[in-house]
């Protein structure tokens, strides 16, 4: 658990419900959370918190997950460190590959289970490299 209390993850849902679940079921756990409820507000969290972890929704009013994670990972000192995680309802190949090419890490599908999710958030940490 030591390890996972350092890991700072940022949870980007528009979905107030879903985004408060995640948040709860990390903060259970030890992580501490920022929460974004729009692609806007989420560049400028990332930004300001410099998270390890990114949990992103796609389907979002304004900037949408797709194009916030290519920010992401774009982001000149950020980009190549961070983990992006989509969570989202679409669950077909194609979406799946969109995902990879904006430079996705993993993927988890909506509706998900709590277990599921904190796998996948495990599996990502367990890859990060240390920040200097």
């Amino acid at each position: 658990m030591a390890e996972e209390s350092k890991t700072q993850i940022l949870v980007v849902d528009d979905n107030k419900d879903n985004a408060d679940i995640i948040r709860d079921y990390l903060e259970s756990r030890g992580f501490p959370i920022t929460v974004a409820y729009n692609g806007d507000d989420a560049l400028i969290e990332f930004e300001r918190i410099r998270p390890q972890l990114v949990l992103l929704d796609v389907m979002m009013p304004g900037k949408d997950g797709w194009e916030v994670c290519r920010d992401m990972k774009g982001h000149p000192t950020l980009g190549k460190s961070v983990r992006i995680i989509m969570v989202t309802a679409l669950d077909d190949w194609m979406n799946k590959r969109q995902a990879i090419q904006t430079g996705a890490d993993d993927f988890v599908e909506k509706p998900f289970e709590l277990a599921r999710l904190g796998a996948a958030v495990d599996r990502n940490i367990a890859k990060l490299s240390p920040r200097a």
